[in-house]
């Protein structure tokens, strides 16, 4: 075996639900040399791990795990407008908007305390508070996984949608990113702070003309006070996408649920917060053994210790049943089951 591969390893400590899940062959890429050697290896499967906050790990995963480890911060190229900052897929993407915000670099900040790492943020168009990740990218560098050649893709070519990108469809399992190029502002910062719980946070601390870093401050305790802290309790952030549905069944179900939240989602579309559907079911702090939703968002599942990923998969399923039944709507998973 190949120097740096090992055998039989827990990934506990590489998944953000912390399930203790065994690769039967792993090994950390730091370089894109690395990398291509990984994914071009005699060995039969690969499996592709970044940060491990957007997946839920059922079983025991037969395969060369190939743990993307590339970092990297580098501003590439700046004017009195903005700024293009290319950053390794191993970067860690909260540490990179902090990063951001102390180079007084604009875009990010609503993005602020996401887990996960920057490579396999435009893979779900990440997004939070009035902000995605398609409005502040220029371009990826992804590496094919069948012949080891690197590609560079442009806004235009990544088709991003709601949680959704190219990556997630027709070019699934064809390219592991390496790097990220941002677009940043540098100056006359675009300040996104619409949405409701931003503007109640800023007003609560007296805020009156905030900047990036008081807006970052501001999702950073919204965020706390809503979300558990993975490294305390595990979890993948919100497990549910946002559901969308036509106006017209929209309309029927306002009229039994007048109070039902929603927001404008395209012509004729209405999307209705999915964690208000599932604490209408009754499922807020609902707990199975150690698989539960959490106590202050309905949005998150968490494993209170020793829950395995089928249990908390089951749980899911069952949420969606809940919905489904009252509801008639289905709400999809946001995370990834593997």
């Amino acid at each position: 075996m190949d120097k740096g591969y090992s055998k039989n390893i827990s990934l506990k400590p590489y998944n953000t639900f912390g399930i203790d899940v065994r690769a039967s062959q792993f090994v950390s890429v730091t370089t894109a040399d690395e990398l291509r050697k990984a994914l071009l290896a005699d060995i039969p499967r690969k499996f592709i791990l970044g940060g491990g906050s957007n997946m839920l790990l059922t079983r025991n995963i037969e395969a060369l795990v190939i743990h993307i480890g590339l970092k990297g911060i580098e501003i590439t190229e700046k004017n009195d407008q903005y700024a293009l900052v290319k950053v390794g897929a191993g970067e860690n993407w909260h540490q990179f908007v902090q990063w951001a915000i102390a180079h007084d670099l604009g875009g990010v900040e609503n993005l602020s305390l996401i887990p996960g790492n920057t490579g396999t943020a435009p893979v779900q168009n990440i997004g939070a508070y009035g902000v995605e990740l398609k409005d502040v990218f220029h371009s990826c560098e992804a590496m094919e996984i069948s012949t080891g050649h690197l590609k560079t893709f442009y806004l235009e070519d990544c088709a991003f949608g709601y949680r959704d990108s190219v990556f997630k469809r027709h070019l699934k399992d064809q390219y592991v990113i390496t790097s990220v190029t941002f677009e940043l502002t540098t100056t006359h910062h675009l300040l996104h702070t619409g949405y409701g719980a931003i503007s109640s946070e800023l007003e609560k601390a007296g805020i009156a003309k905030p900047g990036i870093r008081e807006i970052s401050k501001a999702v950073i305790a919204i965020r706390e006070s809503k979300l558990p802290d993975p490294a305390k309790l595990g979890n993948s952030g919100s497990f549910f996408k946002n559901p969308v549905i036509g106006e017209s069944r929209f309309r029927q179900l306002q009229a039994d649920y007048p109070e039902m939240p929603h927001y404008p989602a395209g012509t004729g579309l209405i999307k209705v917060p999915a964690g208000w559907l599932i604490e209408q079911c009754g499922l807020k702090g609902y707990r199975k053994g150690d698989a539960g939703v959490h106590k202050n968002q309905a949005l998150v599942l968490v494993n209170y210790g020793n829950a395995t990923g089928a249990e908390l998969y089951d749980l899911s399923c069952y949420i969606q049943d809940q919905v489904r039944n009252k509801f008639g709507i289905t709400i999809e998973a946001e995370v990834n089951i593997f």
